[in-house]
């Protein structure tokens, strides 16, 4: 799903700019202006295959909360990146896919999330994690988070600057 949420992802970045793009390219970042041409770039038959595969996976998740309520998943697997890892992204594979590994596939599912803060890392930068529901239930995301809240006080402390 994280390989198919680029190109389904651009295609409907295009749509969205179809009014701006790319007559007024110029005043587009290169990281949209990137993802707005790799949309752009998708033949008809390749977004057809990855609407099925998103069809099929969303029915496999759609499944597993068939035995359960919720799902505890990270949001992503590097804690807090810095300001410069950030910036160099588009030439980071590792950090770009660590960055979207645990979000893209709710993404494709359409899944409701909720992101709540977990705890510092050692150099003391937070981590968070998601709680994941069936589609409808986001009543149950806020009240799971609530009680999360209730027993724990992460969201009350900061990182130092």
């Amino acid at each position: 799903m994280i390989a198919d949420w680029f190109p389904l992802c651009g295609v409907e970045t295009a749509v969205a700019h179809e009014a701006t793009y790319p007559s007024r390219k110029a005043e587009y970042g290169p990281g949209l202006a990137g993802l707005i041409d790799l949309g752009l770039a998708q033949r008809g038959l390749d977004y057809q295959k990855i609407t099925l595969r998103r069809a099929a996976f969303t029915g496999r998740v759609a499944a597993l909360f068939q035995g359960i309520d919720l799902l505890l998943v990270p949001t992503t697997a590097t804690a807090s990146p810095t300001n410069a890892q950030l910036a160099g992204l588009a030439n980071d594979a590792e950090l770009l896919s660590g960055l979207l590994r645990y979000t893209c596939p709710f993404d494709m599912t359409g899944s409701p999330t909720i992101t709540l803060p977990g705890g510092f890392t050692a150099q003391g930068t937070p981590i968070a994690f998601q709680f994941v529901a069936r589609h409808f239930e986001e009543d149950l995301l806020v009240r799971a988070g609530w009680h999360y809240q209730q027993a724990t006080d992460w969201h009350r402390r900061h990182p130092s600057l």
